[in-house]
C-alpha cells in the first residue's frame, strides 16, 4: 500500500500506539479507514467524470467531422444550384452539337443495303384418286 513494506507499516503502528495510546488507537484507525475510503471514492468519481469527459470530447470531435461533411455537401449543392456548373455543361453540350453539325458527313462505314428476298411458292401436286372397284355379282373372293 503506497509503496510501503511490512516493516514501515509496523514502525508507523508502534509510533501510533506510543503517541495515541491504547484507548484512542482503535478510534484513530477507524477514522483513518474512513479517510482512505473517502479518498478512494473521490478518486473513483473523478475517474468516472474524466471518462465521461473523454467520451464527450470524442463525440464532439465526431459531430464536428459530420458538420464539416455537411458543410462541404451544402457548398456543392449551392454550386450546382447556382447554375455555374449547369451553364458550363450546357455550353459544352451545345459546342459538341455545333461541331457535329458543321462536320462533313463522311462516314467510313458502308450503308447497309436491303437484303435480297427470295419468293418461295409451293405447288400442289395433283394425284389421281383411285377408287376401289366393287366386286361384281359374278366374282367371288
Amino acid at each position: 500500500m503506497f509503496g510501503m513494506g511490512f516493516m514501515e507499516i509496523l514502525f508507523i503502528a508502534v509510533i501510533a500506539i506510543i503517541f495515541l495510546g491504547p484507548e484512542k488507537l482503535p478510534e484513530a484507525m477507524v477514522e483513518i479507514a474512513r479517510f482512505f475510503r473517502k479518498i478512494k471514492g473521490t478518486i473513483a468519481n473523478t475517474k468516472e467524470e474524466l471518462e465521461k469527459e473523454l467520451q464527450l470530447s470524442e463525440l464532439k470531435a465526431e459531430m464536428l467531422s459530420y458538420k464539416s461533411q455537411l458543410d462541404d455537401m451544402t457548398r456543392e449543392v449551392k454550386d450546382i444550384t447556382s447554375g455555374d456548373i449547369v451553364k458550363k455543361e450546357l455550353s459544352d453540350i451545345n459546342k459538341t452539337i455545333h461541331d457535329a453539325a458543321t462536320m462533313p458527313q463522311t462516314s467510313t462505314q458502308p450503308t447497309p443495303s436491303e437484303p435480297k428476298r427470295e419468293v418461295v411458292t409451293f405447288e400442289k401436286k395433283k394425284t389421281p384418286i383411285v377408287k376401289p372397284q366393287e366386286p361384281s355379282a359374278g366374282e367371288e373372293n
